[in-house]
């Protein structure tokens, strides 16, 4: 069994760069088998004049059925949960938006008596941050921010006194758990933060095994007699207070994350577009075409230049190899398109649409292939010898550098 190893005398300090958290029985004792039967009737109820409560509830759990199943990177949960559920009751968002509202302001604060505070879980959040550890709440964002920041603050973590790092919700994120991308869509939307990452949870199949997939080190808050469940080794596990111990116990270089499996890269390059997304959703167009400092790339270029990288280098590269036994791949310097093809006179989130196609056909191609075209062999003219599973690795290293360009290029986000 893969117990915490505690070293509490060690004045090691473990280089943890962001931890992740999840919140509903981790940092907040909440069973949902009583919490979710509660918001329905409160819901639905609150509701009553617009629809039945029973269809009303049918309807709801439809659409998170179906904002959990949908990995469209274009659409956030909301839009995605909206598609189902107003539809099935005949109505428009802004007629009910009013009642909504109410609901979440006046009767879902009722709902945290059912909750119980984990004391630690705030000197755990204290701790981490004293630490200089970036922390943020990793829940399923499968509710309005309204209701996940009343959340967070049952679990005595108030977030308007605390520099989370991020907070997600169904308005601005476009997967949930158990998906991976989801995990990867945080780290985007973070700018792909570099070094040592730790994602904490309580449930194997939500919070350990897709944070695993993505390639995340993890820790399991379980009871030391709770079986592991699987598939794979069981996680090293423990109570909250156990957790800061067991960081200080481990060489840094096992809290890496891996990011180089096939599914790993696949979550990555779904979720970048969807990062990309809410990163710049909201700016101006001067915003977007400013410079970070002379010679860099404004998100504006960054987005053309994925855009071009896209539909002419790697798409083509893929189909290349999937056609022809070991062919030869030339190398190509693409970052002169920049001003040859005058980048910065063009638009920004015409880009991101053009991208986000491209994007959409790329991925579709390597849903479609086999163990076997994974290993399918090029020469490329730079890296020599290669296999298509190498390249795949590069485009989504590729993402991961542009985003945190990107991010470096618009103003300082304000996460609560």
């Amino acid at each position: 069994m893969a117990t915490a190893t505690v070293c509490r005398s060690s004045s090691k300090k473990a280089l943890l760069t962001l931890l992740l958290l999840d919140l509903d029985d981790t940092l907040l004792g909440n069973h949902m088998d009583s919490f979710i039967p509660a918001y329905l009737r409160g819901l639905s109820s609150r509701l009553a004049s617009l629809a039945d409560p029973q269809h009303m509830v049918e309807a709801l759990l439809k659409a998170t059925d179906h904002m959990v199943a949908d990995t469209n990177p274009a659409l956030t949960l909301e839009e995605k949960f909206d598609s189902v559920f107003f539809p099935a009751l005949h109505l428009q968002r802004p007629a009910a938006q009013h009642l909504i509202d109410t609901f979440y302001r006046d009767d879902f604060p009722f709902l945290a008596a059912l909750t119980v505070v984990k004391p630690a879980a705030a000197s755990l959040v204290q701790q981490a941050l004293a630490r200089g550890y970036q922390v943020a709440i990793a829940t399923n964002p499968l509710f309005p921010r309204t209701a996940i920041l009343q959340r967070i603050a049952w679990a005595g973590l108030p977030p308007d006194q605390l520099p989370l790092a991020l907070i997600p919700s169904y308005e601005t994120f476009h997967f949930a758990k158990p998906n991976p991308a989801y995990f990867a869509e945080f780290l985007a939307q973070l700018g792909w933060p570099e070094g040592p990452v730790m994602m904490v949870g309580d449930d194997p199949r939500m919070d350990i095994l897709p944070a695993r997939q993505l390639g995340l080190p993890v820790f399991w808050v379980a009871e030391p007699a709770a079986p592991w469940p699987g598939p794979g080794p069981e996680p090293p596990r423990g109570g909250l207070s156990d957790l800061l111990p067991w960081l200080d116990a481990q060489p840094d270089a096992a809290l890496l994350p891996d990011f180089s499996h096939p599914l790993s890269q696949q979550a990555i390059l779904r979720a970048t577009p969807a990062a990309l997304s809410t990163l710049l959703a909201g700016h101006p167009a001067h915003v977007l075409l400013r410079q970070p400092a002379p010679g860099e790339w404004s998100p504006t270029e960054v987005l053309c230049h994925l855009r071009d990288v896209e539909r002419e280098v790697n798409l083509p590269r893929l189909r290349t190899i999937l056609a022809s036994p070991n062919p030869f791949i030339p190398g190509q310097d693409t970052d002169p398109w920049a001003l040859e093809r005058a980048y910065q006179l063009q638009d920004c989130l015409e880009a991101q649409s053009d991208f986000l196609d491209a994007r959409l056909e790329l991925l579709a191609l390597l849903a479609a292939l086999s163990e076997a075209d994974w290993e399918r062999s090029a020469r490329h003219a730079i890296f020599g010898p290669t296999r298509l599973a190498e390249l795949v690795n590069i485009i989504a290293g590729h993402d991961r550098l542009h985003v945190r360009q990107v991010l470096q290029g618009l103003p300082t986000p304000v996460h609560d």
